[in-house]
């Protein structure tokens, strides 16, 4: 069992007239004159954007917008906020949107305050010491950006796909409002599920087996999210069952079903070169990935694989054979995806047969020019990698 710091400090304002709230939550956390960052045509088309940007003129909150965050966020547009924030004295970034636009308004954030390229904290090559506070209306759970450290950016300057997590970056509230995601596509409801799932299994599978109430949580996270996604893939608008897909998002992410317990990460790292490469939804990429990434690891620890078929993917125990029962969980999972319309396998997911020269560049930015690992459960070397893209194509 590790010793551990857990640290939330979002103010979560959850329910059907949670952004009623929005301006005098912004002045709480001395917001004066915001950036309203957004997504695409569907925050404009709800009406929300202009109800938020109603709600703030009417509380005295100055504010500015900024729209045209797309899935697997642009460095390009965060460059542009960052000068639109210096140019028009902004202190506060309200996202209206999913993680994909909170990790935007965490990027600007951050180099609001730095003098140099805010991409060199993506890199590693500095750290930031200060940044301007983040909030979130929160309209698309999935990433869990929403009461995270964390951030991921695409830097078009050749497709690369970069996370920065900082304790700052932990946006000072998240406004959720579950009727908001009525109108998310089945695609984008299942996906974003699959993402916090994967939250949630990346600090599941480890080699830490003795913090039980951690374990215990994550199951029930697990549990919930499989039945909950079925119900609003069968009627968008039960609210009770977005409501547990909404919140499941948050604590998927927000570092509890991970108290205690060291992470794995490789399959999100993983995935990152494959958004990064095909541009395709981060979800989808992670359930291409994960079987492959389970039966590749499964021998480190495989006990917790057959707790997870047993406790998770209801698959019997079959005590004479472990390794046939975390099998069968692994194969319960891709038939999970399946039924709710993901992938579980590269071609599956892009549509066509990935190329060795394509493996092997998505190999060497993964492992950072063959310098770096990544994975707890088992640390992977860029050969492992290479193999799991391998076993993935499919």
């Amino acid at each position: 069992m590790k010793d551990f710091l857990y640290y939330t400090p979002t103010e979560v304002v959850f329910g059907e007239k949670s952004e009623e709230q929005v301006a005098q939550l912004v002045k709480k956390y001395g917001g004066t004159k915001v950036l309203v960052h957004y997504g695409g045509q569907s925050a404009v088309r709800s009406g929300l954007l202009d109800k938020i940007c109603g709600l703030l003129k009417e509380g005295g909150v100055e504010y500015v917008t900024l729209g045209g965050v797309v899935p697997n966020p642009r460095l390009s547009l965060a460059q542009k906020g960052i000068d639109i924030c210096r140019k028009e004295g902004i202190d506060f970034i309200l996202a209206v949107g999913g993680g994909s636009v909170i990790d935007s308004a965490k990027c600007i954030a951050y180099g609001v305050c730095y003098d140099g390229d805010v991409w060199d904290f993506y890199l590693g090559k500095a750290e930031p010491t200060g940044m301007l506070p983040v909030a979130s209306v929160l309209t698309i759970p999935a990433a869990g950006s929403e009461m995270s450290e964390a951030s991921v950016i695409t830097n078009e300057d050749g497709d690369v796909k970069l996370g920065y997590s900082n304790d700052m970056s932990r946006p000072k509230f998240a406004i959720m409002n579950p009727r908001r995601t009525f109108t998310l596509p089945p695609y984008q409801t299942a996906a974003g599920v699959t993402d916090m799932m994967m939250h949630t299994m990346e600090r599941y599978f480890t080699k830490d087996d003795d913090m039980d109430l951690t374990t215990d949580l994550a199951e029930a996270v697990l549990r919930r999210m499989k039945t909950a996604v079925f119900e609003v893939l069968k009627n968008p608008e039960d609210y009770r069952h977005r409501a547990q897909i909404m919140w499941g998002g948050s604590v998927a992410h927000n570092g509890l079903t991970g108290c205690g317990i060291s992470d794995d990460w490789a399959t999100h790292q993983l995935e990152h070169e494959l958004s990064g490469m095909f541009d395709v939804t981060h979800g989808a990429g992670l359930a291409a990935i994960w079987p492959s990434w389970a039966r590749y690891v499964m021998h480190e620890k495989l006990s917790r694989f057959v707790r997870f078929a047993v406790n998770v993917m209801d698959v019997p125990n079959d005590f004479t054979d472990p390794e046939g029962t975390a099998n069968k969980g692994i194969e319960a999972m891709e038939c999970f995806y399946h039924a709710i319309g993901m992938p579980i396998n590269i071609k599956e997911l892009i549509g066509r047969d990935i190329t060795d020269d394509e493996i092997r560049e998505m190999t060497r930015k993964c492992s950072r020019d063959y310098t770096a690992t990544c994975g707890c459960l088992k640390v992977l070397h860029a050969p492992d990698m290479e193999a799991i893209y391998k076993m993935a194509r499919g």
